[in-house]
């Protein structure tokens, strides 16, 4: 139980972080949809992604699991489809400079949107990970 309700409170933490970074994920009820959204891709890393990723295993195994972002990404639009108020538009990044790092501007939108909202999402949530732990 206390595994599974730090999997839901870093999951909802990682949408809003990422919601607050880049632009096109909708909440349209604010802080009850993100929770709903929250429980929901806790709900589906959980049940949903290992079935995914038993389905596509061939392919993983092609790709040395590169294709994992696609399973999450498949997971993030089943979560779409069953929280209402919870949308994806695009993945809308307007960049980041600094004397070190500079990172382009990035607008996807469709598929792609989903993939990288995927990728920044499973990036988030293991920093969060690594800085709990």
């Amino acid at each position: 139980m206390k595994k599974l309700l730090r999997h839901f409170v870093i999951d909802t933490s990682a949408l809003y972080l990422v919601s607050y970074a880049t632009q096109g994920l909708v909440f349209e009820n604010g802080i009850k949809t993100i929770v709903f959204a929250g429980a929901a891709l806790t709900v589906a890393s959980l049940l949903a992604k290992p079935i995914i990723n038993l389905l596509l295993l061939p392919i993983n195994l092609i790709t040395f699991n590169l294709f994992k972002w696609v399973s999450s990404a498949i997971a993030l639009y089943l979560v779409t489809l069953v929280v209402p108020g919870f949308k994806i538009l695009g993945f809308v990044f307007s960049g980041f400079s600094s004397s070190w790092v500079f990172i382009p501007p990035i607008n996807l939108g469709g598929v792609l949107a989903f993939v990288a909202y995927s990728f920044v999402l499973a990036v988030t949530t293991s920093i969060v990970y690594w800085i709990i732990s």
